[in-house]
């Protein structure tokens, strides 16, 4: 008889360790953020002047406030959207035989799960604050989710760049 593959790989465990800790990096971030230095108040906060600065933009879309979702249903269905999207890439991860690939898939749910799910069901929008606008090529601000989705996707292409190693 043929053994049974796993149900879940343990680069697939590792995925959801990693999907776990960036949900709570992000959501700490933003708790800091919103009522540890009160930035909705104070609006903006110099960090590295002229570079950098905290600035409080409450984002009703997704992506660079794409598809704004100003009413309940909208909400709905991005979050909708956000939760298949989560879950197919649970499924991925699941299987997950390489470790980067892993990091790369558990960063990515972190981050939907943090930005798209938490903070839309909880606030109604996402509260984006990491103002980079000063240092030129980034026109928007963003949030720790936001970087933990980019840094995912590319690590997921490196990954996917990488030749697979062929069975010994």
């Amino acid at each position: 008889m043929r053994a049974r593959a796993p149900f879940i790989t343990a680069n697939g465990q590792l995925a959801l360790l990693v999907a776990l800790a960036a949900v709570a990096l992000d959501q700490l971030s933003k708790f800091w953020i919103l009522y540890g230095l009160n930035l909705p108040e104070k609006f903006t906060v110099p960090v590295l002047p002229p570079l950098l600065r905290f600035t409080m933009v409450w984002n009703p879309g997704v992506t660079f406030g794409l598809f704004r979702a100003d009413n309940p249903i909208s909400r709905a269905a991005i979050s909708l959207v956000a939760l298949a999207v989560i879950i197919a890439l649970a499924g991925w991860a699941r299987t997950a035989e390489r470790r980067l690939t892993g990091v790369a898939l558990g960063l990515i749910m972190g981050g939907a799960i943090g930005n798209n799910l938490l903070d839309r069901v909880r606030m109604g929008h996402v509260a984006d604050f990491i103002d980079a606008t000063g240092i030129g090529f980034f026109p928007w601000v963003f949030n720790v989710a936001d970087i933990l989705i980019d840094l995912g996707i590319g690590l997921l292409v490196i990954d996917l760049l990488r030749p697979t190693p062929k069975p010994e």
